[in-house]
């Protein structure tokens, strides 16, 4: 029997689609969307203040780093996983004013600061002027996930360390390197002659991710800053300023912490995306490259939304930095005309 064309069409499309429909049920769900975003400081990083060779090593850091995070998503990993896993890696490096890099202060030693925090559960954890652990970060996620605080400090972190048998302890010149010890010595030559020298490194990393489930985290460690004194304490460690997750935004901050501690930079990022609905490339431009230098301050940031967007804006000549987007390309940089 011969079928009226007006029927074929229908029928052969019915076909068509029969064909190329997975038998025995629904089409595949769509791949999961995840993205990682880290930093490893904002300041006067310019095209030919760095040696070859540092610069190579760097960018080869930045991007080991976006693997031991992108891996762990991946695999289906947790965000905070990755977060961790992507600090770890720039803690471990000299080039960075985290863990091995960390700064000295004024007497010649080094406090570490550390936050992480899970956005999808609102939990957090945080140290200040840790002395002996390697690597913070892994501190500030016990003190969250093993004690019932939020933010330990000095010689209470160090105890609370002590109940800890999987931080590593180092003794405090391990953190010791020649670069910093130079920026010290001339950091307080020019202290004695009543002149400051424009910062020229904020060595702050961090990480924020995305994980498969659509659950945010964010971590920053730190060094803090030259020279520094009285028990100093940064923006680094602290929920709001330099660190915040929730489940829409996440913030890692890096600059000038005093002026990201009284604007709340982390978390005024994500207020904006929240409760006025700003994109997040808006939020966090409008945040870091007007309120902080207005205010007096300078520095950058980096943030990730529920949908994967990435923003790193900084006011800085570089920011060390690297990505992988939700379509899976990456990338690393430090200039500001990359």
């Amino acid at each position: 029997m011969r079928i009226p064309v007006l029927f074929a069409l229908p029928l052969l499309a019915l076909v068509a689609s029969c064909v190329h429909a997975a038998p025995g049920g629904p089409p595949a769900p769509e791949a999961a969307r995840t993205a990682l975003v880290i930093h490893g400081g904002a300041g006067v990083i310019e095209r030919g203040s760095l040696a070859p060779a540092a610069e190579q090593e760097i960018r080869g850091t930045l991007d080991r780093a976006l693997t031991a995070g992108g891996e762990v998503l991946a695999g289906g990993g947790s965000a905070l996983d990755a977060v961790q896993a992507a600090v770890l890696v720039l803690e471990e490096s000299p080039h960075f004013n985290a863990g091995k890099g960390a700064v000295f202060n004024a007497e010649g030693g080094h406090e570490l600061d550390a936050s992480i925090m899970d956005g999808h559960a609102r939990r957090a954890g945080a140290v200040a002027g840790v002395t002996t652990v390697r690597n913070p970060v892994r501190l500030a996620r016990a003190v969250m996930e093993h004690s019932p605080h939020v933010m330990l400090a000095g010689d209470g972190a160090e105890a609370f360390a002590d109940t800890r048998p999987e931080i590593d302890r180092v003794a405090n010149d391990w953190f010791d390197t020649e670069p910093r010890r130079r920026a010290l010595e001339r950091a307080q030559r020019q202290a004695a002659l009543g002149t400051v020298e424009p910062a020229t490194y904020f060595g702050t990393v961090g990480a924020v991710a995305l994980d498969a489930s659509g659950h945010i985290a964010a971590a920053t460690s730190t060094g803090g800053m030259t020279n520094k004194r009285w028990g100093r304490v940064g923006d680094a460690p602290l929920i709001g300023a330099g660190t915040w997750a929730d489940d829409r935004c996440g913030v890692s901050g890096t600059g000038w912490g005093e002026f990201y501690i009284r604007n709340a930079v982390a978390h005024d990022i994500c207020a904006r995306v929240a409760y006025r609905g700003d994109s997040l490339a808006g939020a966090a431009e409008d945040v870091v490259n007007r309120v902080v230098p207005r205010a007096g301050g300078d520095g950058g940031a980096i943030a990730i939304d529920a949908d994967g967007n990435i923003a790193m804006p900084f006011n800085t000549p570089g920011m060390y930095r690297g990505w992988i987007k939700v379509d899976g390309t990456r990338g690393v940089a430090i200039y500001a005309d990359e």
